[in-house]
């Protein structure tokens, strides 16, 4: 089977690659390069049957040409992180909601089964405890672009819906949270690797806000075989279906945890969220997901623990195998 997977030089999309190679598939990439990395999938092409794009979702003509040389599709590519999104909140709205447009189209056109990748931001700010995929979303003001950024993605999925239903498309949409691995950068606001790499160097660990918001994270692996498998399953077509861990930590503890991982030194300091990204800037105080769906659809469940999936981020980090 041929796959396409857009924005696939980002961590997520090369890991999903090269576990889609090793399976034995052929995998076209299509990635602008934006906040992905050529790094992160040149070793591909030691594969036969892989093949690499430079270009944007945007161009529909590029896309129609990918689109019918593949079987299926994961559509990966989007505006991603929140620094990223709030410094750039034009090209993000274009990027996640004309971009997805146009795959969704043409994947009804040519009848091509497509994953699109969600993210936990749909459901705003509402909540203490973890999501379910039929949950109200509470959103803050038009005037903060976070919030535009969590409707874009809501769009992407109502537009899907529109699609599954209209036009019979068979598709799933994953809602991420907080997926991490060895190969995502800090430059956009991850956490982790922003936390990792100033632990490493004995540098100040600068948590934003007072440090009691509530995550979980997601090792890459368990993601990529998440996705694989909902795509795999009949049943979840049609469906909107949380990806990630329900095992909670806060951002205190989270640096504390890091720092002695790494044996690091560093002093953990905190950093108001209106230095750290903008005035009036508004932030999830509790964010986990429930995933009853997904392991009722898949049997999933997290393989790699927290300290584990951390350890390894940090030994790639040194260098380390």
């Amino acid at each position: 089977m041929d796959i396409l997977i857009t924005g696939g030089a980002g961590f997520i999309g090369a890991s999903l690659a090269e576990r889609l190679l090793r399976d034995g598939h052929g995998v076209i990439i299509l990635d602008n390069l934006s906040t992905g990395s050529y790094t992160n999938i040149h070793h591909l092409h030691s594969f036969e049957h892989f093949s690499f794009y430079e270009g944007t979702i945007i161009d529909y003509r590029l896309m129609r040409t990918l689109v019918t040389a593949c079987d299926r599709i994961f559509h990966l590519a989007a505006a991603v992180g929140v620094k990223f999104v709030v410094e750039h909140p034009l090209e993000s709205l274009i990027t996640n909601v004309r971009g997805t447009e146009i795959m969704l189209e043409l994947a009804a056109t040519y009848r091509k089964k497509i994953f699109i990748a969600s993210s936990s931001e749909v459901y705003g700010k509402s909540g203490a405890g973890a999501f379910k995929e039929t949950d109200d979303r509470v959103l803050g003001s038009a005037h903060i672009p976070r919030w535009g950024y969590s409707c874009s993605k809501a769009i992407d999925e109502f537009l899907a819906m529109a699609y599954y239903h209209t036009r019979q498309l068979p598709l799933v949409v994953g809602r991420l949270f907080n997926v991490c691995g060895p190969r995502q950068v800090p430059q956009y606001g991850m956490v982790i690797p922003r936390f990792v790499t100033q632990a490493l160097a004995n540098q100040p660990v600068t948590v934003f806000g007072d440090g009691t918001q509530v995550r979980s994270f997601t090792y890459v692996d368990d993601v990529v075989s998440a996705m694989i498998a909902l795509m795999n399953e009949p049943r979840a077509e049609g469906e909107i279906v949380n990806i990630g861990s329900p095992a909670p930590i806060n951002m205190n503890e989270l640096a504390r945890l890091i720092c002695r991982l790494a044996n690091s030194t560093s002093p953990i300091v905190r950093v108001p969220y209106d230095q750290a990204y903008e005035k009036g800037f508004e932030d999830m105080l509790y964010r986990l997901p429930d995933i009853t769906k997904l392991t009722q659809l898949t049997g999933f469940a997290p393989a790699v623990s927290l300290p584990d999936m951390l350890q390894l981020i940090i030994n790639a980090h040194r260098g380390k195998p």
